[in-house]
């Protein structure tokens, strides 16, 4: 992503958790990245477009953080828990993500329409942008499939991996309802040891 891109996204971001999308300006945007805003308009064609890639950004980021989670030599109860951690933890931090994996966006977020909407912009992030973005099922799927992918044995059998899937599945679920009621500290790993399967942990 270009560095320009990315500093008007930082400085969305950063407006966004001083005050109400609608109260956020274009133009304090571009003043706060240091460019111009022709230049905003031209990455991103207007605040709507801008809102969308915000959000994409940020559904980015939750997702590259489950591959982190999942990746690392440690046993797969182990990459579960720590990939449920950080789905709390990530909506617990970060309101776009809290609002995207839960379908609740309050009136001080951007709240663009997940449906693909036309695009005629010549930079691919903002085409990539103004596809549709993420509903929480889409993310329960990704993450459940990430973790499948992940934590599968080599040659597993069908019946096995479809095990997996109903359990990893079921992990994923439970760490989006952490997101409303976060567990008690350390809580995470006993919810998780309660639905995983033991024979693969």
């Amino acid at each position: 992503m270009p560095a320009a891109r990315e500093s008007l996204l930082d400085a969305a971001y950063t407006a966004l958790a001083r005050r109400p999308w609608s109260a956020v300006r274009m133009v304090d945007v571009a003043a706060a990245a240091g460019v111009s805003r022709q230049t905003l308009y031209n990455e991103f064609g207007s605040k709507d477009g801008l809102a969308r890639a915000l959000v994409r950004r940020e559904a980015d980021g939750y997702l590259a953080g489950v591959e982190r989670a999942l990746g690392g030599s440690a046993g797969p109860r182990e990459r579960l828990t720590a990939t449920a951690e950080w789905t709390a933890a990530a909506g617990r931090d970060n309101a776009l993500v809290r609002a995207m994996l839960t379908g609740s966006w309050h009136e001080r977020l951007p709240a663009p329409s997940l449906a693909a909407v036309p695009s005629s912009t010549a930079v691919p992030a903002q085409r990539r942008a103004d596809g549709p973005l993420p509903t929480p099922r889409d993310f329960v799927r990704a993450v459940r499939d990430r973790a499948v992918t992940a934590l599968s044995e080599p040659g597993a059998a069908p019946a096995d991996t479809a095990e997996l899937a109903r359990s990893c599945e079921l992990v994923v679920r439970l760490a989006l309802s952490c997101v409303a009621a976060p567990p008690d500290e350390g809580g995470m790993a006993e919810l998780v040891r309660a639905v995983f399967p033991r024979h693969v942990a």
